[in-house]
């Protein structure tokens, strides 16, 4: 790494990281020099179609690749645990796409994993370092709307997603809360940290996954949040937050936002809008940014996506699973999914 380039190595070649590395060889600071597939002629495809110089047919070639300062982990988050596992051993750095984990059994070893070896990990929620999201933040930390009350928030997708689909695929981490539920969870816990306490139901489809899944969740401020996830209907993707004093909505794709409101008591609404100079509201630019930032401060995890908000994040996730009877491959059907909730 130079003051001037970071050098990225991309793991896995699926849409997802198709979508970073064409936001990510936009920034000038960012350096892509290698990918890595466990199919060498996907991984050369995928070079091929992004002028990447390298291209491995295994993981760990690309984990000893000394010349990475940072690799994105872009697989099924059924294998973040082995795929990122494996580059922080090596002594890479480390984006890891959310999901962080399968559970937060597998995120608590990744973190553990990262502070042994001094290296730097961040979940790739793109959503907090997200400007306009940053901005909605600032505003409710700052008292704009009091003391939070509510928080609201949908993600579903219409669908239909026949049963071989990865949503469905047990074998995959399917259903909807991992994929789709993450991002309404990580909202609510942005405002208001992690609940004391959580209750939640889900229609479960024949594979054993949650096709919808809707959760309460409660902190000790008397806070309530409201949160919902499908993969059999298509939702606003909204979200609001209601405290004392006021109200802020986002009409629409909460999660990449071009616009919130801002309602407050005796006061006109007032519409906050995204900088056009920020990029197209889907952009991935701005996690890979805070990246780059991190390493060049030398900090080993970034302020905006901290590793024990991941963690917390990966309790609240496995709490509502175990609500709701949701159980993968390998975790026994007695396991104890429910790590102890902190109050926030």
């Amino acid at each position: 790494m130079t003051a001037d380039t970071v050098r990225w190595g991309i793991l896995a070649t699926g849409g997802i990281a198709g979508a970073f590395t064409a936001d990510l060889i936009d920034l000038p600071d960012a350096e892509v020099v290698a990918v890595a597939s466990r199919s060498e002629a996907s991984a050369k495809t995928f070079a091929e179609r992004f002028g990447i110089p390298r291209a491995y047919g295994d993981w760990d070639a690309l984990a000893r690749d000394e010349d990475i300062d940072v690799v994105y982990v872009a697989t099924p988050h059924t294998a973040h645990r082995a795929a990122a596992g494996l580059c922080l051993a090596a002594g890479r750095n480390v984006l890891c796409e959310k999901p962080f984990t399968l559970n937060v059994r597998e995120a608590a070893e990744l973190v553990a994993l990262a502070r042994e070896h001094g290296r730097f990990l961040m979940e790739a929620m793109w959503m907090y370092c997200n400007p306009l999201v940053r901005r909605l933040k600032s505003l409710v930390d700052d008292g704009a709307i009091g003391e939070v009350r509510t928080v609201q928030a949908d993600f579903g997708l219409a669908g239909p997603f026949p049963p071989s689909h990865r949503l469905r695929n047990p074998e995959l981490g399917g259903g909807a809360l991992l994929d789709l539920g993450v991002y309404p969870v990580s909202f609510a816990q942005l405002l208001l940290g992690e609940p004391s306490d959580i209750a939640a139901r889900a229609v479960l489809s024949d594979e054993g996954v949650d096709l919808q899944t809707g959760a309460l969740l409660s902190w000790e401020s008397g806070a309530l949040g409201s949160v919902h996830c499908s993969i059999v209907g298509g939702t606003a993707t909204s979200a609001s937050v209601t405290g004392s004093q006021g109200r802020i909505d986002i009409p629409h794709g909460f999660f990449f936002p071009d616009r919130f409101v801002l309602h407050r008591d005796g006061r006109d609404p007032e519409e906050f809008t995204a900088d056009p100079a920020d990029g197209p509201r889907n952009s991935l630019r701005h996690e890979a940014a805070e990246v780059m930032r991190a390493l060049r401060a030398g900090e080993t995890e970034s302020p905006l996506v901290p590793l024990d908000g991941t963690l917390a994040v990966m309790r609240t996730l496995d709490a509502i699973r175990d609500r709701v009877g949701v159980r993968y491959p390998g975790e026994t059907p007695d396991e104890d999914l429910t790590a102890e909730l902190t109050p926030a």
